[in-house]
This record gives structure tokens, C-alpha cells and sequence, in this order.
């Protein structure tokens, strides 16, 4: 569709041409927050520093425990987060990034055998390819053969942003994880909002309703994601904000995992599970989510979908989990809760 292609081109202009680095930006939509884990931060001292100034995320959208995964970056622009990620995967890993910007990609090419290099690998494990990320066959990207798949504020970015999450679940292998940061919005953007160029290339203008995400995944086959961090955001920009009216928009790190056993209810089947502290950079506790913390060795109740969420993907191997689906026991306690405290009833669940 002709609108599709517009604002393609628009969001190819604004990041290709009107921003050369993150000073250019009009809101804190598109900026990093402070307290980055330790070992991102390590990975990034290794990053040159072109590829840092031409950085627009919202968020730190890699997760924990993907050594020798092959992880898919959406919109990676100048290839900050592929080259972060290219450490974490290792040499037995690889990264693929796909972008719509020429402009991005040919700088993020020209770093890689330097980058390869200040990482100590013997080839590279970095692929950057153009395409768009509602089409990923074009680019390559088979059916079933990503293990992640990440991006950092750039769904927003989508003119059909239903292809997108479809290309997403397409290209994800069974139990593999969307672990993404991107803006939302606590209403439905009106057309007047979506039209104005620097609000969309701001990654306000294609914000998604929070509710309307949750129905989009729901209908893909995906009844539940969850929340890991949230950052309200700044309008600094007086033009921009006027324009936004009363919208308020937050940007979310979300994960989402593609399994067929997940239920659109938190459910009680009276099952355990022990985080066994194995997960590089997590040695004391693991982050599910933004209310699922899990302390190494402590047992806690959870329900039916943090089971599979854990025994179902590549987290399979650090977590103990006790219990089955043979027994339903109604709808699962959401307080959060230890096993051991004694209370049948309570837990740590949506």
C-alpha cells in the first residue's frame, strides 16, 4: 500500500538523514536508561564509538542466558545492540540484523572486522542484512530458526505492525522468545498524531495501545507476555508535546515466548519452581519479569504459564520445576509468594 510506503520513506529519511546521532532527538522516546546491567555495560566498552552515537533504543532488550543462540535484531540500525549481543552468543553463536536504512547498515558493516577483532573471535558472527521487517523472508530469515529475536523501539516504527509480530512468531523457533523495548501509548494514537512526520520518526506517532498489543498477540497464538521494565517518557520538546495532547506514552521491555501451552489465565496446577543459580550474570537471582524474581535455591509456587515459560524454552536447564498439569487447582493466587512460607494458596503470577 502506498501509505505503507510513505511512511517507509519517512522513517528512512528521518534516521538516514535529519538524525546523525542521539543529540538530534526532539524526546527521551529514544534514549537509553541509566541503569544498565553491569554486563551490558562491559560489552558495550567494547563497541566503537561511532556505532554508540548513532544509537535511537528505548530500552536494553537482551536477554540473559542465550550462549551459542542465534538472535534475529529488528531495526538494527547502526548495529549497536548486534555487536552487544555478538558477545553474549559467543563464538559459537551469531547475530543477524536487519534494517531498512542503507545509511545505518554501511556503517554498521564497516565496524565488523574491527569489532571482531577487540571481541577475540576467530570469524565473524555478525550477518547485517537490508529488508523490511514486516517481509523477513526476503531477507533471508527461514521459518523456525531463531532462537531470539530482539529490537529496540523500532516496532513502533511499522506501518503494519500485525506482519510484523506474524514474520516474528514465523521465524522463532518452538519455545524461542520476542524480548523487545519499544514505546506505547495509553490511548490510541489519532490520526492527527500519526500523521506528523517527526512524531512517527520519534517513535510516538506509531506508538501501539497498550491493550490493542495484548489482543494482536493474543490472536497470533500468544495469550500472555509479560512485562519486565518500564520507563515513563519525557516530552522535552514543546512543539511535540502540544501535538500529543494528553497521551501518555512509556516505554515497555516486553517478553513473549512461543509456546502452545500458554493459557490467556493465570492457572493454579500447584506447581514448584527452584532457580538453581546457573545463568551467566544472574548468580544470586533471576528476573522473569517485573514481579517474577527468583532467588537461587528458594522454591516458590508459580503458575501453569511460568511453568512452561521455564521448563519450555532454553531456561529449561537452571530451573528445578516440580509439579505437573495432571491436577487443576482454579485460578492462580497473583501475590507474590515463596513456597516454602507455608500458604497453598499464594504465589507469583500476573
Amino acid at each position: 500500500m502506498q501509505i505503507d510506503q510513505d511512511i517507509r520513506d519517512n522513517v528512512r529519511d528521518y534516521y538516514g538523514r535529519v538524525v546523525q546521532n542521539t543529540a538530534d532527538l526532539k524526546t527521551s522516546a529514544c534514549c537509553t536508561p541509566e541503569d544498565l546491567p553491569g554486563h551490558i555495560k562491559s560489552a558495550l566498552a567494547n563497541i566503537d564509538d561511532e556505532i554508540l552515537e548513532r544509537f535511537y533504543g528505548c530500552g536494553s532488550p537482551i536477554p540473559l542466558a542465550v550462549e551459542g543462540c542465534t538472535i534475529l535484531d529488528l531495526g538494527c540500525g547502526a548495529g549497536r545492540d548486534v555487536y552487544v549481543a555478538a558477545q553474549l552468543v559467543g563464538q559459537s553463536g551469531s547475530v543477524i540484523g536487519v534494517d531498512m536504512t542503507e545509511e545505518q547498515l554501511i556503517s554498521a558493516d564497516r565496524h565488523a572486522d574491527s569489532q571482531m577483532r577487540r571481541f577475540g573471535f576467530a570469524t565473524a558472527n555478525v550477518d547485517f542484512r537490508y529488508g523490511y521487517i514486516e517481509d523477513l523472508a526476503a531477507a533471508g530469515v527461514a521459518d523456525e530458526s531463531v532462537d531470539v529475536v530482539i529490537s529496540n523501539c523500532v516496532l513502533n516504527l511499522s506501518p503494519d505492525k500485525k506482519a510484523a509480530f506474524e514474520e516474528i512468531f514465523r521465524v522463532l523457533k518452538p519455545g524461542g522468545e520476542l524480548f523487545f523495548s519499544d514505546v506505547f501509548a495509553d490511548r490510541r494514537i489519532p490520526p492527527s498524531v500519526a500523521a506528523d512526520p517527526t512524531l512517527y520518526g520519534e517513535c510516538l506517532g506509531g506508538a501501539m495501545y497498550e491493550e490493542d498489543f495484548r489482543r494482536l498477540l493474543e490472536d497470533l497464538g500468544c495469550p500472555d507476555h509479560r512485562v519486565v521494565s518500564t520507563n515513563e517518557i519525557e516530552l522535552t520538546d514543546e512543539t511535540l508535546r502540544l501535538a500529543a495532547g494528553n497521551i501518555k506514552f512509556r516505554s515497555l521491555t516486553i517478553r513473549s515466548f512461543k509456546l502452545e501451552t500458554l493459557e490467556d489465565r493465570c492457572e493454579d496446577y500447584g506447581q514448584i519452581a527452584t532457580y538453581l543459580g546457573t545463568i551467566a550474570n544472574a548468580p544470586f537471582d533471576f528476573a522473569l519479569d517485573d514481579h517474577h524474581v527468583f532467588e537461587r535455591g528458594r522454591p516458590m509456587l508459580i503458575c501453569g504459564n511460568t511453568a512452561a515459560m521455564l521448563s519450555g524454552t532454553r531456561l529449561a536447564d537452571h530451573f528445578k520445576i516440580v509439579g505437573d498439569r495432571s491436577t487443576h487447582f482454579g485460578l492462580f493466587d497473583c501475590e507474590p509468594a515463596s513456597a516454602n512460607r507455608g500458604d497453598a494458596a499464594a504465589g507469583s503470577c500476573c
